[in-house]
């Protein structure tokens, strides 16, 4: 299990998460969603380590969480300039032969002998999220994994992360999209001011977007309110 206790990160004076509480089981995968600021990037990026914490544990088999043990697919993605897709992926999988690459690489047919600055957006996308697979961690991280990839490339990331469930993986992911984590989500957790302000199991996912819904329509209608 990971355990997010009492987690408190702050810019400057600007508290983004304030004593935010959150556990994610193995075999689980276990949607974030909250509205753009809420603060999902910044609690993937101090669990991961990137961004260092107030107050609060990251607790992973009764320890600390380590990066170690995380597979961390951020939304936006660095290369080295001149490298090539193949050079990428043989670096993050190491000199373990657990990853294939020509196998896994036909799910998304990628160029890996062109130089990774020639590609597009979404084959960059892809290629992250190939290179988060060869690290074969325990914990995986993907943040907004759906962004710039096409309706076919959606649904073999979907069926991947499915039988990475199956095998145990503790996954966490966000989304804009409300679909994209209620089709495949077990749990959903609401992150509103700085804390997970509820967790909705499957059975409760319609409730969830009602909420939403009526949320959004309340703010439109006072802003529309307010100009005209």
């Amino acid at each position: 299990m990971l355990k997010i206790n009492n987690l408190s990160v702050s810019f400057g004076d600007h508290k983004v998460l304030n004593g935010l509480n959150l556990e994610c089981n193995k075999g689980e995968l276990h949607g974030v969603l909250g509205m753009n600021g809420a603060g999902k990037t910044t609690l993937f990026r101090t669990i991961y380590g990137f961004k260092k914490k107030d107050s609060g544990d990251c607790i992973f088999e009764n320890g600390p969480v380590k990066s170690q043990k995380i597979g961390f697919l951020e939304t936006e993605n660095y290369y080295y300039s001149y490298m090539k897709g193949q050079e990428y992926l043989d670096l993050l999988s190491g000199t373990d032969n657990h990853f294939d690459v020509e196998k896994w690489n036909q799910f998304f047919n990628l160029p890996l002998d062109d130089l990774i600055d020639t590609y597009s957006t979404g084959m960059k996308k892809k290629l992250a999220f190939l290179g988060t697979m060869a690290l074969d961690r325990s914990i995986l991280i993907f943040d907004e994994p759906f962004n710039g990839v096409d309706v076919e490339s959606n649904e073999k990331i979907f069926q991947i992360l499915d039988r990475l469930k199956k095998h145990g993986k503790i996954i966490l992911l966000s989304s804009h999209i409300l679909s994209s984590l209620t089709n495949i989500c077990d749990k959903i957790s609401y992150l509103k001011g700085g804390v997970i302000a509820k967790t909705y199991g499957r059975d409760e996912f319609s409730m969830l977007e009602s909420e939403l819904r009526e949320m959004v329509q309340q703010n439109i209608n006072q802003t529309l309110n307010d100009l005209l």
